[in-house]
């Protein structure tokens, strides 16, 4: 076996530390400037689409794929999907369970970011935990109030009216974020059903404060293609 591993997250993180004993790869976008070590030999930046994942996995003879990356990253889910199936190679899509609403919370489901703007009132002040790159799919909500949280510095400008970058990395507490909504007068929290406990905490936080959320659906996986939700599943999948 020679194994390749999608990674960006921190079940994949997870995963290639308990791999570390057999033949794999991790392969990271290159997003995040100070990326975290995962224990394996590790490639950075893209394949070139599914033209050159498959060129990648010829020439490096992957025989197995596990795809770890975030749940949103649908593009290279579906290039490695088709990828994997041009090339004959054994492939699994490690996804944690995304988040439920529980009682009291104030949920609006969209398929879209861009449906956002149409739900939010034009006085209200909104914060984005959608990512720098969801940006383009909000510039609806200009000009009122927007603070985006992302991780890595930003010397380019907001991309619309209105907005303002805020910095950290998660994961913050219930009580941080329940302390910032106050502080910052958040009407409207919009968040991507990301799952996962690190991230959790603006939702519950946004319960107790009793503040409306906007969450944007996962896209859907394609189809036949085996799917597990832990670290646990997919290591026992390679064997591990």
């Amino acid at each position: 076996m020679k194994l390749l591993v999608l990674a960006g997250t921190g079940e994949a993180r997870r995963l290639c530390q308990g791999l570390a004993c057999l033949d794999v790869t991790a392969s990271l976008a290159g997003v995040t400037r100070v990326p975290c070590d995962l224990g394996v030999p590790t490639r950075f930046g893209g394949f070139g689409g599914v033209d050159g994942l498959r060129t990648y996995l010829r020439t490096a003879a992957i025989t197995h794929l596990i795809d770890a990356t975030h749940p949103f990253a649908a593009r290279i889910t579906a290039n490695a999907a088709q990828a994997c199936a041009a090339e004959e190679v054994a492939h699994l899509i490690l996804q944690r369970p995304g988040w439920q609403a529980q009682p009291g919370d104030q949920w609006h489901w969209v398929a879209d970011l861009a449906e956002v703007p149409g739900l939010i009132p034009t006085a209200a002040t909104v914060f984005l935990a959608t990512g720098r790159q969801s940006l383009a799919d909000l510039s609806g909500l200009a000009p009122q109030r927007v603070l985006a949280r992302i991780i890595d510095q930003q010397s380019a400008a907001f991309p619309f009216e209105g907005g303002s970058y805020i910095f950290g990395t998660p994961p913050f507490t219930v009580e941080e974020e329940v302390a910032f909504f106050r502080t910052e007068r958040i009407d409207w929290v919009v968040v991507k059903n990301a799952g996962g406990a690190a991230s959790y905490s603006k939702l519950a936080a946004a319960r107790h404060v009793g503040l409306p959320v906007a969450i944007q659906c996962r896209p859907a996986l394609p189809a036949g293609v085996n799917v597990v939700e832990t670290v646990e599943s997919a290591q026992a999948w390679a064997g591990a």
